[in-house]
């Protein structure tokens, strides 16, 4: 009997694993499993690695001590968005005798053409986060195009606030810097930033 360890994962805070765990609970139960156990990761990212997913490390350190022999998933993005993380993750289950199950695909690595296709998944989630950044990129030089700042804004120092506040008095750049404590190429750096 397949003991099966079930892992729900959502991106952010906003959505919900129900869908997720009702799906793949069914599927079980259809098949014969036997549920060891649910592991959640709700509002984690799957860029994240393992040390940043308690859900998934549960999950694996569960596959690493036998007590599950298949993990099922509701899909390959729900496991991550790396292609290396994805085979690396996939040899792992391997060497443990865990296979893996992925609703959205009708995959199931107990066979080579399921494990065939799993890395094919894993090159089309990489490419897909690939394509997001991208688009982040295009928007921020959009925007850097229309003359919008990004960033966060610069925070004055107190001593850049002392510097400008002596200059106005009429203060020298050498004895502002003695006065400070700095050298005076900083003073100068200050005073040409305004």
């Amino acid at each position: 009997m397949k003991r099966v360890g079930i892992y729900l994962r959502v991106s952010t805070n906003g959505q919900t694993t129900e869908n997720q765990r009702r799906e793949l609970e069914a599927v079980a139960a259809r098949s014969g499993w036997e549920i060891v156990g649910i592991y959640e990761d709700a509002g984690i990212s799957g860029a994240k690695g393992r040390d940043e997913r308690p859900g998934f490390d549960r999950l694996l350190k569960d596959a690493t001590a036998r007590k599950i022999n298949m993990i099922a998933a509701w899909s390959v993005d729900r496991l991550g968005r790396s292609l290396q993380h994805l085979v690396g993750f996939l040899t792992d289950l391997r060497a443990l005798g865990c296979n893996l199950y992925l609703h959205q695909q009708a995959l199931d690595t107990s066979t080579p053409s399921g494990r065939a296709m799993f890395q094919m998944c894993g090159v089309f989630a990489e490419f897909e986060r690939g394509m997001i950044r991208e688009r982040v990129n295009a928007g921020l030089a959009r925007a850097r195009a229309k003359g919008t700042k990004l960033g966060r804004r610069p925070v004055k120092s107190a001593i850049e606030v002392r510097i400008r506040e002596l200059k106005a008095e009429g203060m020298g750049i050498l004895k502002i810097g003695r006065t400070v404590g700095v050298g005076t190429s900083v003073v100068q750096r200050v005073l040409k930033a305004g």
